[in-house]
């Protein structure tokens, strides 16, 4: 028996493909229902009322479960709550869930992991085979230290929900990505005035090009890397412009070696006069805040839009083959630890347009792993053996990706699913038609 951590979408699709596969799991979930971050419901989801995802459904949906045709381009979180639902309940899913359940620890025995959980009040132990940890990357937010005391309301992007808290208040938002832009934007219309401050520079996409996603153009034809960021830069000068043309610096690295921000309305509403533009904090004093060229301004709200960080508080970090100053867990293709052959981490991974589809592919090369090292078969050692090998090998398609904490678990979307379908390939040829051996007893107490 294997322990899946979380019902998000990275959880059910590894629930699917162990379901698919014969191999019996129980998951863990902390809310009462599945969807993740995607159910604006659950205490612990990030979402806010107008977020709609960034990617096309089409680049983005899962290639066995398509989105319904009446489903917008990008669909609103909404949804996609009620998408991952309907997900589960087709592939009989949620009968394997524990739900309001938080996992508390998970400790390595000399064969297998007792996991203990809590529900109500009530502790269990589980005795597994193996555990997939897949609750997820965006969860705890990350708070950078301010220059000073603020003595406004400082709140962080994980905590919005709704634009009724920017009425008649003159905001500032630090950082510039997907949810800072979408945030700031929201703002626009209720806030006395919405500043934004940006340490470095960013590439802004449109999400539609001649009236098509924007994610769905490219790949036709491919083109060498240097290429490729050399022409899609230019469309990119072309349809929007330099970020200096609206008061952003401009990058200081090619496109694609960060995560491109979606989102032009902001570029339209710093056009506006909108949205001003600051530089980054320099000092904070009361409501007061000084920015690096000097200028001066006051604030009665400062919403961090500053990312999140990697946590898993039930496991301890060396379990994760995590160094300390190392961004995330140094593991083959974000999934494989190079050691245990029972602990997986599903869903460490970001790539523009990898989808939810990249990672089912990601589950199933798990699953696939997990039935032939159970028959023993000659493909699943050699992949033991190079996992072990390769563990600190990124697959980053010869792109020079910043060396930011939030890009460490980054990867390119071409060659990472191309080297996971190699893999998998390799494993189901060899694929024997033998059950597995059977699993212990989960034990429960």
């Amino acid at each position: 028996m294997y322990a899946i951590i979380g019902a998000g979408p990275m959880g059910l699709c590894t629930a699917r493909q162990l379901k698919k596969h014969g191999i019996p799991f129980v998951g863990f979930e902390l809310h009462s229902d599945v969807g993740g971050l995607w159910d604006i419901d659950n205490p612990h989801s990030t979402m806010y009322d107008s977020a709609h995802l960034i990617s096309s459904k089409s680049t983005t949906e899962f290639s066995e479960f398509p989105m319904r045709p009446e489903v917008a381009v990008y669909p609103h979180h909404s949804e996609m709550r009620g998408y991952f639902r309907d997900y589960a309940r087709h592939f009989g899913l949620y009968e394997h869930y524990q739900f309001n359940t938080r996992v508390l620890a998970v400790e390595r025995l000399e064969k297998g992991w007792k996991l203990t959980s809590e529900q109500a009040g009530e502790r269990r132990e589980w005795l597994v085979d193996g555990v997939l940890i897949a609750n997820g990357t965006l969860h705890t937010p990350n708070l950078p230290r301010l220059p000073g005391e603020f003595s406004g309301e400082l709140l962080h992007s994980s905590a919005y929900r709704s634009a009724d808290i920017f009425a008649g208040k003159r905001v500032l938002i630090v950082g510039c990505g997907n949810s800072a832009c979408d945030i700031a934007v929201d703002a626009v219309h209720r806030a006395a005035s919405v500043d934004i401050s940006v340490r470095r520079g960013y590439y802004f996409l449109p999400k539609f090009i001649l009236g098509r996603p924007t994610d769905t153009f490219g790949g036709a034809i491919k083109l060498p890397r240097p290429i490729k960021q050399f022409l899609d830069g230019l469309l990119i000068r072309a349809l929007v412009g330099k970020p200096s043309q609206y008061g952003l610096p401009d990058p200081d690295y090619r496109l694609y070696e960060s995560h491109p921000v979606m989102n032009s309305l902001v570029l339209h509403h710093l056009g506006h006069g909108d949205i001003r533009p600051r530089r980054d904090i320099a000092a904070i004093d009361g409501q007061q805040v000084t920015f690096s060229d000097g200028e001066q301004a006051e604030y009665d709200l400062i919403l961090l839009g500053t990312g999140y960080k990697l946590d898993y508080p039930f496991i301890d970090r060396a379990h994760l083959n995590w160094p300390q100053g190392a961004g995330a867990p140094q593991l083959y293709l974000n999934v494989f630890h190079p050691e245990y052959d029972d602990l997986f981490m599903m869903g460490m991974v970001e790539a523009s347009g990898l989808g939810w589809q990249g990672r089912d592919e990601q589950a199933e090369l798990v699953a696939l792993y997990i039935r032939q090292l159970q028959a023993g078969s000659p493909a699943a050692l050699r992949f033991k053996q190079l996992k072990r090998d390769k563990a600190r090998v990124r697959v980053d398609g010869g792109y020079h990706y910043l060396n930011l904490e939030r890009m460490a678990y980054y990867v390119h979307k071409d060659s990472y699913r191309a080297s996971v379908r190699h893999h998998s390939e390799e494993l189901r040829q060899g694929l024997s038609s033998q059950p597995l051996a059977p699993s212990r007893p989960v034990a429960q107490h």
